[in-house]
């Protein structure tokens, strides 16, 4: 179907939807075609470690039970608070890659990031690896090992969505 085609089915879909929510009877359809999301998350947890580690080392370096402990005692537990809460924060913030009918998007450090099949080379399909490489830019790296990503489960999502696009498709074993 035409984008614009697309568009205005969505648009006219909406409208005998709201409508028919007027009238007390049930949606024609659920949730419209273009926008179902396949979303696998994964769970980050090497930056929470690394954090907790750095609060260990810092409580263990300054020795605030010792009497010879200088600073500020509530700014330093305050500051100890302070590196919990990122950690605690990085730990519940899941990466994820977001794919539909005709985008990929996930969260990097800098914001959001989506690509459309033009801007993709190809995927690379490794034991415990997905690789998005695009054609500028850096690539997206999504690992079992790093985030628990189900790599799987994304590899067959990425290899219908290659398919539809016709984008190159490499699976590498070690």
């Amino acid at each position: 179907m035409a984008r614009s085609w697309e568009r205005m089915v969505l648009k006219n879909s909406k409208q005998i939807n709201k409508r028919r929510k007027k009238e007390g009877k049930q949606s024609l359809s659920k949730s419209s075609p273009a926008k179902v999301a396949d979303r696998f998350q994964g769970r980050s947890y090497i930056v929470p470690t690394i954090l907790i580690l750095f609060i260990v080392l810092y409580v263990l370096l300054a020795q605030p039970w010792s009497d010879a402990f200088m600073p500020n005692r509530t700014l330093f537990w305050a500051t100890v608070g302070a590196y919990l809460v990122l950690a605690l924060f990085y730990f519940m913030r899941r990466p994820y890659l977001s794919v539909t009918r005709d985008t990929l998007e996930t969260r990097k450090l800098t914001g959001y990031k989506t690509l459309r099949p033009g801007e993709i080379r190809k995927f690379v399909i490794q034991p415990g690896y997905v690789i998005v490489e695009s054609v500028k830019g850096t690539n997206w790296v999504f690992s079992r090992v790093m985030n628990r990503y189900p790599i799987d489960r994304m590899a067959e999502r990425l290899k219908v969505y290659a398919d539809l696009h016709h984008v190159e498709w490499e699976v590498k074993s070690k």
